[in-house]
């Protein structure tokens, strides 16, 4: 099994390229849980931009979650299509909100805000479509838990630096990682590794060369060794 190694060094590096952990939560806390799990349902496979394009949409075209929810699927799935959405999530997102409804008497998820950890993620991941990951983004954003959400970045962050191995997939990784690092600094942690993923440490091309990390990466120490030859 990968040993999990430097934290603090690479959450301190990462600190100092990016900021986010300096952030307060108001930069990121949703009012309603729901609307971010909506928008985090959005997201799934696709850019932030066409996931915020499609949010606006839908936002602009109804008025509540309540006319979502009662939408004819064809035309929410035409509203949605314009930003690139596939044909599973407006049904996805009808199914959630009826659900939650029917769960809490309205749309609405801060009741659980008052709920332990363990039982949200258990009711979360629950719902149609809704992961481990997707379920730790709401945890850590919107309710004030200690949830370390893993995406794709995370994953191939976490594999190069030798934390997983590579057979493992996301959500044994997030396993891993929410009991390796440090609660207090998931929130800004995850989207310091997201900034890291999405710029210096990206899936192709990766610049070992301008990576202060690459002193605790194995990967990094690798791709230094074979430029030196040896």
């Amino acid at each position: 099994m990968a040993v999990i190694h430097h934290v603090q060094e690479i959450l301190d590096g990462l600190e100092a390229l990016y900021g986010n952990e300096a952030r307060p939560a108001s930069d990121f806390w949703y009012e309603e849980p729901l609307d971010d799990l909506i928008l985090t349902i959005l997201s799934q496979n696709t850019n932030d931009k066409l996931r915020d394009k499609a949010f606006a949409k839908m936002k602009a075209t109804y008025s509540s979650w309540d006319e979502v929810a009662q939408a004819d699927l064809e035309e929410l799935k035409e509203v949605l299509r314009i930003a690139g959405m596939s044909s599973t999530k407006p049904a996805r997102i009808q199914q959630i909100l009826a659900a939650v409804k029917e769960r809490f008497g309205g749309y609405t998820l801060k009741e659980l805000r008052s709920w332990r950890q363990p039982e949200v993620r258990e009711y979360l991941t629950s719902l149609p479509g809704v992961g481990p990951k997707t379920s730790a983004i709401v945890e850590c954003f919107d309710l004030g838990l200690p949830g370390f959400p893993v995406d794709t970045h995370i994953t191939r962050l976490s594999k190069r630096f030798g934390w997983a191995d590579e057979k493992n997939p996301p959500d044994k990784i997030q396993a891993r990682l929410e009991e390796a690092l440090p609660q207090e600094r998931f929130r800004g942690g995850h989207l310091n590794f997201l900034e890291h993923g999405r710029g210096i440490c990206s899936a192709r091309k990766p610049d070992c060369a301008r990576c202060t990390l690459a002193a605790w990466c194995d990967y990094g120490k690798r791709a230094a060794e074979a430029a030196d030859g040896l």
